[in-house]
């Protein structure tokens, strides 16, 4: 496993810690009053719980109400989108799910948050502020309107115990991309001689449902050299032989993985969650999703969560060179017809204040990273193998190693891109089409430039 270098986060955050004392944000002293908030249900209790520890710190310090409401994932959505449709909105919601914000904010739906943001940007990692620039299409211009309060990446989740029954070590794991996914073919193979006659060697979710197979086709994508595909002009850059080169090895990786077996076949229709529960049931080896989750579901299998399991940072690419991970940004959003923004905004700020924001995150057993790295310098917590073996790469991945934003940031397009799930009907033009991937990827290109056809974005 690879092991974090303290001098590397202390660099990360070199100038954030600078940016003064840790206070709380100022508590407005005028008549109380009550604002609403619409948020997500965390993936464990334990996020749900901190979160109401928040909210009633804040309640205590202001005397103002939230009039909390904790939502599913999926209905959450559909409640934001009813409620702005409406006109009948919460006061501050959790951007849910992730490009809400870019979308909304290109028609012109939300509140500009520049002024609760710059409260903590100059500590925030350059990709939080980044992710929440989002494009106004009715003003013809950038501003925040998202205020980030934890992020998250997309590092690999491996049976280290599984390994090990195959007859490898944990340190014959390789360090470059291609070597490190064909690694575990060999091991899927060892285990079925031994009996696991279900057991694969990844766990990739392939499907078009949901965002796991996008946000999987998109770390592909950037691993193999495309991570210009849309840059932060919000332009898109489809022509550009790198970028369809490296696209083609995508849709051909992971379709030959899957054809040659080396992925469940269920994972055809596998949703969000499934593959987490194919990993804990030690149906594949290897998987790659985002957060902590998979981790924390088992934190109460002490043998399981400190011993077997393994958090691994992305290796390096097939040309030994770093390359960014996808860096996701949870954001609150105050819609336009909101009743008390004050309110709402004085929420959001106490949120993202520094003492405030890492109880939070604790409290959420570290399944989310903070947007600001200097919370996290010396803190065994995060950064100590020996209080948590999953934490430390997952702050390299995130905090040490570089990042960027999902591409419907640069320009909301994307967003539809991955609502039609583009990319992934390419893999199944390959499977069950008959396409050669070079096919598959001129088709799912000239998709995407039709839907960014219809998201001009004007340069200042």
């Amino acid at each position: 496993m690879k092991t974090l270098s303290r001098r590397s986060l202390l660099h990360a955050s070199l100038g954030l810690a600078a940016a003064g004392t840790l206070a709380r944000p100022s508590i407005a002293n005028a008549a109380a009053t009550t604002a609403t908030a619409w948020w997500a249900q965390g993936f464990i209790p334990d996020e749900d719980a901190a979160l109401r520890r928040v909210v009633a710190e804040y309640e205590k310090a202001s005397g103002n109400t939230i009039q909390l409401t904790i939502v599913p994932f999926a209905p959450l959505r559909q409640k934001i989108v009813s409620a702005i449709t409406s006109g009948v909105v919460p006061d501050l919601m959790d951007a849910t799910p992730g490009e809400s914000t870019a979308e909304q904010a290109w028609a012109g739906r939300l509140v500009d948050v520049t002024d609760v943001v710059e409260t903590q940007k100059s500590r925030m990692t350059p990709t939080a502020p980044l992710s929440a620039l989002c494009y106004n299409n009715v003003e013809k211009r950038r501003s925040y309107y998202g205020v980030p309060y934890k992020c998250s990446v997309r590092p690999f989740h491996i049976w280290g115990d599984l390994v090990e029954k195959a007859g490898y070590k944990r340190s014959d794991i390789p360090d470059k991309w291609d070597a490190f996914i064909d690694f575990f073919k060999p091991i899927q193979h060892k285990l079925r001689a031994q009996g696991m006659r279900h057991v694969y060697a990844t766990g990739f979710v392939v499907s078009t449902i949901g965002g796991d197979p996008v946000s999987t086709f998109d770390q592909f994508l950037i691993a193999y050299g495309g991570e210009g595909l849309v840059t932060p002009d919000g332009k898109l850059h489809s022509e550009d032989p790198k970028v369809r080169q490296a696209a083609v090895r995508s849709v051909t990786k992971l379709t030959s993985l899957f054809k040659e077996g080396y992925i469940p076949p269920g994972s055809v229709n596998w949703n969000d969650a499934d593959d987490n529960n194919a990993f804990h049931a030690k149906q594949c080896v290897m998987d790659l999703d985002g957060t902590l989750s998979t981790e924390v579901a088992m934190i109460h299998d002490k043998q399981a969560y400190y011993h077997d399991m393994i958090t691994y940072a992305p290796p390096l690419s097939d040309e030994g060179k770093k390359f960014p991970s996808v860096f996701a940004v949870n954001l609150a959003m105050i819609p336009k017809g909101a009743k008390n923004v004050p309110v709402a905004k004085e929420f959001a700020k106490f949120l993202i204040e520094p003492k405030i924001n890492i109880a939070y995150l604790k409290g959420c057993l570290g399944r989310y990273l903070p947007v600001m790295p200097s919370l996290i310098d010396h803190d065994p917590f995060w950064l100590d193998p020996k209080v948590d073996p999953h934490r430390p790469p997952y702050v390299e991945q995130g905090i040490v190693n570089p990042t960027i934003p999902y591409y419907f940031v640069y320009n909301p397009a994307y967003a539809q891109v991955e609502t039609e799930h583009v990319w992934e009907v390419a893999q199944a033009d390959v499977v069950n089409g008959g396409m050669t991937p070079e096919q598959a990827v001129n088709k799912a290109l000239k998709r995407i430039e039709a839907i960014f056809a219809k998201y001009p974005i004007q340069q200042a």
